[in-house]
């Protein structure tokens, strides 16, 4: 049988066209994944290189984390003179002066981030440029006579400062939009992680524990919204010599969630 040539060139066609809309789909599909990737890239190459740790330094980080919070609580060093590498411009006094956080922030940028100005402010950089450089590197930086711990600290806590430099800290910034302090989380999925992780000692509210005074409270909602980049490391980390438990093992998106869902707490 003779088939007619308008009708095999529609044929064609209409092939033709059904193929160029499987292109589309497939490239418009491709696009959605990569722009996904692209928008989680850092927090998945963050997250497999925690995973690469052995258990030991995953163990070593952690503790890390807590130390770089409050060393000197977490190991029960007392300490009253004021470092003597603290600048004269900064405000602080005694002990708090010892803290790694006091000049390099919670954010870790220290005086290009949140430390900027206001009472915390040093004039001291953060320690962004040390993620992923060699623990070993940054031990001998901590040795140095600019650190001045020298054995108010044991070797251990060396290492542990040294892995969670090298691999716990992340770039806030990448979470926490800084002038408005907010986190973009799934707040469903924080609500379902705090209610069964963190209600038990915090409360349903986040008004179980007050972290101040009752003349002026501060809450774990009021902390959330006020300082979201140190309720970001306590998240991830705990808090030094207490039982709060670190939600290190999720992934740094699920741990922003958490956050995002602590800042629809009541702040009083």
């Amino acid at each position: 049988m003779k088939i007619n040539q308008h009708e095999t060139d529609r044929a064609n066609l209409n092939k033709g066209g059904l193929q160029m809309r499987k292109v589309r789909v497939f490239s418009f599909v491709m696009f959605v994944l990569l722009l996904t990737c692209a928008m989680a890239g850092f927090s998945f190459a963050h997250d497999i290189e925690l995973n690469q740790l052995s258990e030991e330094q995953f163990r070593l980080l952690l503790w890390g984390g807590l130390l770089y919070d409050n060393w000197l609580k977490e190991l029960g060093v007392k300490i009253e003179d004021t470092h003597p590498s603290y600048p004269s411009e900064g405000k602080k006094k005694g002990k708090d002066t010892w803290r790694c956080k006091e000049c390099h922030g919670w954010d870790y940028k220290g005086k290009d981030g949140d430390y900027s100005k206001g009472s915390h402010y040093t004039g001291i950089k953060g320690i962004r440029d040390f993620a992923h450089k060699s623990p070993e590197e940054i031990m001998a930086i901590l040795k140095n006579d600019i650190h001045a711990f020298g054995k108010k600290m044991p070797e251990e806590a060396y290492k542990a400062i040294s892995l969670f430099v090298a691999y716990g800290q992340i770039d806030m910034d990448e979470y926490i939009e800084r002038s408005t302090k907010k986190v973009k989380g799934d707040l469903s999925y924080g609500a379902r992680i705090y209610v069964s992780t963190c209600a038990k000692c915090h409360g349903t509210d986040g008004k179980r524990i007050n972290f101040k005074t009752t003349e002026k409270p501060e809450y774990l909602g009021t902390l959330c919204n006020k300082n979201p980049w140190e309720a970001l490391h306590k998240i991830r980390f705990g808090q030094p010599s207490e039982e709060m438990i670190s939600l290190l093992f999720l992934d740094t998106r699920e741990q922003i969630d958490v956050l995002s869902y602590c800042q629809t707490l009541p702040i009083k």
